[in-house]
């Protein structure tokens, strides 16, 4: 974008950014100096901090796309969507280390991230650009392919963590080298640049050095924000569960997520209601990839370098919690690999969309038939799979890079 180039600016662009700026500063102030608060106000004002700097650092995200390469605005983008959910992560893995509950929390905030986003992000982003296009179904584009086929081969690996019981370095190595196939693969990929949403055309209309200077400048405050901010709101919704009574699992597995993922699933709407659903798909689509390989992958590298010695992360290691980690890891995969089902045609319509957010809202609602539900998605996954068996090989060959 040359400096005389410019975009339209509303006022309320600005007050959208002050906005997020203010949102995020409490939670700075009161996580840089350690401040004493209740475990209630904290989980509100921690979590309202995340939601700021997400917000901001998707901004930032956006506007780097103007003056970097595309293949290196496609890596750092694959980062930055899910850094709010990596930092909250990986404090419980950090922690866990030395204290085993912890590891419980861990896979609560892993797993709800990941059935959030093809839970109810998807079928959202979906149900909108119908009302928005008034057609019946959302076509992908073939490029999304890439996508689909990391995510699948993705799935199909995470099935062995449950079944072994445990998450070590080796998993380490194979889900971070698929990451890295497919951000090289995604790199390689024309894409269309996205249209520019609120805030980021303030930055869009600067000159290129006012521009760099505050995009990095946007970086390193949300990057600040999410990092002094990640660990006493962690804390604080641990503490907020044992002082209202509420199982402090759903409160990580849920709120944090939330707040975290919320910034993404507004963007993915505002495309999708201005009639760029495939932009948001593509994103959404995106971040499961990025969460279901990067984030996985790297809980038992933290887990090691925390403990300071080469041991594998154990699941279900209290015998008060039950086998819960375990169900909850099968469950998010059988989610996933229903997702990969219903999207290798690269079509997704309306019954896609209610079963979908229906046995999401199902599992929310009815904890206690984790793996009854997690039976049906695999059922539902073997029948698209078969129906749509033509699309597997194009699938892969896209996804592979290979010449038709």
């Amino acid at each position: 974008m040359h400096d005389s180039e410019r975009v339209s600016v509303e006022p309320s662009h600005y007050v959208i950014l002050s906005l997020a700026l203010v949102a995020s500063a409490p939670g700075l102030y009161m996580g840089l100096t350690h401040a004493d608060i209740s475990p209630i106000a904290g989980a509100l004002i921690f979590g309202v901090a995340v939601f700021g700097a997400a917000f901001i650092l998707s901004w930032a995200a956006e506007a780097a796309q103007i003056d970097i390469s595309e293949s290196l605005a496609v890596a750092i983008l694959a980062l930055v969507a899910v850094l709010p959910e990596y930092a909250v992560d990986f404090v419980f893995t950090w922690k866990s280390a030395h204290d085993p509950q912890m590891a419980h929390y861990a896979i609560a905030n892993m797993t709800g991230a990941n059935r959030l986003l093809v839970g109810l992000g998807w079928p959202v982003v979906l149900f909108v650009a119908i009302l928005a296009t008034k057609r019946k179904e959302l076509v992908l584009d073939k490029s999304q392919r890439v996508e689909i086929f990391y995510l699948a081969m993705a799935t199909i690996y995470s099935f062995t963590i449950p079944l072994k019981g445990s998450l070590t370095l080796i998993d380490t190595v194979i889900l971070v080298t698929l990451f890295a196939m497919y951000t090289r693969r995604a790199a390689q990929m024309e894409t269309v640049e996205p249209e520019l949403i609120g805030p980021v055309r303030i930055l869009a209309n600067m000159t290129t050095a006012m521009r760099r200077s505050m995009t990095v400048l946007f970086f390193l405050y949300s990057g600040a924000v999410i990092f002094f901010v990640a660990e006493p709101f962690a804390e604080s919704l641990i503490h907020t569960g044992e002082l209202l009574g509420i199982d402090e699992f759903l409160l990580v597995q849920w709120l944090a997520p939330i707040a975290s993922e919320a910034p993404e699933f507004i963007i993915a709407i505002t495309w999708a209601l201005r009639g760029a659903a495939n932009s948001a798909m593509k994103a959404l689509i995106s971040s499961k990839v990025n969460q279901w390989t990067l984030l996985i992958g790297t809980i038992p590298l933290v887990y090691a370098i925390s403990g300071r010695s080469i041991q594998p992360f154990v699941l279900d290691l209290l015998p008060e919690y039950g086998p819960r980690q375990h169900d909850e890891l099968i469950l998010t995969a059988a989610q996933s690999l229903f997702a990969v089902a219903v999207l290798v045609n690269l079509r997704l319509n309306r019954l896609n969309g209610i079963l979908l957010l229906g046995l999401f809202t199902l599992q929310l609602i009815v904890e206690q038939i984790r793996l009854e539900v997690a039976a049906v998605y695999i059922v539902l996954a073997l029948i698209y799979h078969i129906a749509h068996r033509k699309h597997l090989w194009p699938t892969a060959r896209t996804g592979l890079g290979l010449k038709e």
